[in-house]
């Protein structure tokens, strides 16, 4: 067992401090949909534009390049540990880039995971290339996987087409990156935007649905669930970001903050307006399954 470190009043959102595999090691539950934002490993000493300065990539040394056999390793290492916590019809996405992306699709495979789609994440606002001497980097990847080859998934589909003009939605998404709307508590180096977690989530889930995320950061993925009517348990080992995403959920219990949320979300096409996405926050009822 673990002790956390902070649920939230109606039980919807908890956080617990520490290393995924650890933590995942000490207790038995089965979630219906896991993201996961893993270490890509490219602050590998290079630069980049940000808010109108060029910057050092240099996240922190849990972002630093490692060999491709402690690559390997490492991410089957948490994958196993998240997939012995995946109920048997559940789907994961894990997003990356081409630094560390093809090691966890061969890990996916290993592990006897069934890959969905291969999302690409086409931001609409990328920052510019600095040196000249290659393309503009303006995309990321997100593998959708199930955890089994033959029980079916569930795939909100008629959602996602009458979010898409009602057209078939493509694994192509031309959305931008986070807005500064999404930084009030602070900023996380690999934050990512509230648009897309919805998204994610109302595609692969239903309302009520425990969500995992192992790579906790700054609980964007915890914030859109329980905008979204979902439940949440995000795992993260740097108490900085432990209390940035403390502070994001409490937000939320200011009815004018949700709204506001919601409002901007359903404005940029990312949900429907629909009792699930706008009701208020009620009296405690949601109890921690571990």
């Amino acid at each position: 067992m673990f002790e956390s470190y902070f649920i939230s009043l109606n039980g919807d959102f908890t956080l617990v401090e520490g290393d995924c595999v650890d933590t995942l090691s000490r207790f038995r539950f089965g979630f219906d949909m896991v993201f996961a934002d893993p270490p890509y490993f490219l602050s590998g000493g290079g630069i980049s534009y940000q808010s109108g300065k060029v910057v050092c990539v240099d996240k922190g040394e849990w972002d630093k390049p490692l060999p491709a056999a402690e690559m390997d390793a490492f991410n089957l290492q948490w994958l196993s540990a998240v997939r012995d916590h995946m109920k048997d019809n559940a789907t994961i996405w894990i997003s990356g880039t081409h630094h560390n992306i093809f090691s966890v699709q061969q890990q996916l495979i290993k592990l006897g995971f069934k890959i969905l789609n291969v999302v690409t994440w086409a931001k609409t606002n990328p920052p510019p290339n600095i040196s000249c001497r290659y393309f503009t980097f303006s995309t990321e990847f997100i593998i959708w996987s199930r955890k089994s080859a033959k029980i079916p998934h569930f795939f909100n589909y008629a959602l996602m087409r009458q979010l898409n003009g009602n057209k078939q939605m493509t694994d192509v998404w031309q959305l931008p990156a986070i807005g500064r709307w999404e930084k009030s508590c602070g900023k996380h180096p690999t934050q990512k935007p509230l648009g897309v977690l919805a998204r994610l989530i109302q595609a692969s889930t239903q309302p009520g649905a425990w969500i995992l995320d192992p790579f906790s950061g700054s609980a964007t993925t915890g914030i859109a669930a329980c905008l979204l009517g979902r439940r949440y348990l995000g795992l993260e080992i740097e108490p900085q970001y432990l209390a940035m995403s403390r502070a994001r959920r409490e937000e939320l219990d200011d009815l004018a903050k949700r709204h506001d949320y919601l409002n901007r979300l359903n404005r940029g096409g990312y949900i429907l307006p629909t009792p699930s996405a706008t009701s208020e926050p009620t009296a405690p009822t949601y109890g921690l399954p571990w």
